[in-house]
């Protein structure tokens, strides 16, 4: 499935959860009532807002549960063709705006580390972001006056589906629910004030995640997609999750040895080379610019890039 957080156009109440399919938006609450009533199953039909919580953010924090009851509205949304959304009807948000945690991996492909004349960690380099930064894959990249060199990077990003302490790396694919995209937007000449990248990396309504979380039962091989950004239509970079230094289990077994990872934090997983700084000359974002992210089997985001 790919999960979307969706919203009619003109309607300014909530987001929702739904999911994509032939590019219409079927709301997953809705099919899942409408599952339960088929099935006969009445007086849950009526709880349906218990039993599957229509807003994006909680259904992602009550983690794997509720994406076994969202498999069977899907699967009972496709025998039955339920009605849905055409996509020119509604707005995309981000799929969770506000996660518990979001996990970002620094210098986790050698190229970048070597264009940005950095040794290859012996560790993952770990740093935050808060939900201030997240914005919708529809929205625009707000480039602070505070900044004058904000640069991209596309980023494969995972998404917890259980809490999970101290777990294996044998074991980790388990404790995922899916996977989207990150483009940690980042403003280098903050970022390189101190040692620490945080001021740099976490500025307001500048880092655009999604489209959607396409569940894991639908990348069949996360550790070997397709990684690519263009500003403006200009390829920037171009990669292969095969070519992480730390993979996808090694960083959950990493984080979870110290960090307890619940349902809906997200984990971005670090960028490969291309970036603007590393140019030369450097070029980085404009007021204007539009700046492409994409990885085979998870999506393609659109931003355009305004001054503040």
């Amino acid at each position: 499935m790919k999960l979307v957080s969706y919203r009619l156009k003109g309607n300014l109440g909530s987001y929702r959860i739904g999911f994509l399919h032939n590019d219409k938006i079927v709301d997953v609450q809705h099919a899942y009532q409408r599952y339960l009533f088929a099935n006969g199953k009445r007086d849950l039909a009526n709880d349906v807002e218990r039993l599957l919580p229509s807003n994006p953010n909680t259904y992602f924090s009550l983690g794997s549960l509720l994406f076994e009851k969202a498999s069977s509205a899907y699967g009972y949304a496709l025998d039955s063709e339920l009605a849905g959304y055409q996509r020119n009807e509604v707005l995309i948000g981000t799929p969770i705006s506000n996660p518990g945690k979001i996990i970002c991996v620094g210098k986790n492909y050698a190229d970048h580390a070597a264009e940005m004349e950095s040794d290859i960690p012996d560790f993952p380099v770990l740093f935050a972001k808060f939900d201030n930064a997240i914005i919708g894959p529809e929205d625009n990249i707000v480039k602070s006056g505070s900044t004058s060199k904000l640069d991209y990077e596309v980023e494969l990003g995972i998404v917890i589906g259980k809490e999970t302490s101290k777990v294996s790396r044998e074991n980790a694919y388990d404790y995922i629910a899916g996977y989207t995209i990150g483009n940690d937007i980042s403003a280098r000449d903050l970022q390189r004030r101190t040692q620490q990248w945080l001021q740099g990396k976490t500025l307001d309504k500048s880092t655009p995640i999604g489209p959607y979380v396409v569940t894991k039962d639908e990348v069949e091989n996360p550790a070997n997609l397709s990684v690519r950004s263009f500003v403006n239509g200009e390829e920037r970079q171009s990669s292969n999750t095969s070519l992480l230094i730390f993979d996808i289990p090694f960083l959950i077994e990493y984080i979870s040895k110290t960090i307890t990872l619940k349902p809906g934090d997200i984990i971005l997983t670090g960028t490969p080379n291309g970036v603007g700084v590393a140019m030369n000359p450097p070029q980085f974002l404009k007021d204007g610019d539009v700046v492409t992210v994409e990885i085979d089997g998870v999506g393609r985001m659109e931003n355009k890039v305004v001054k503040k």
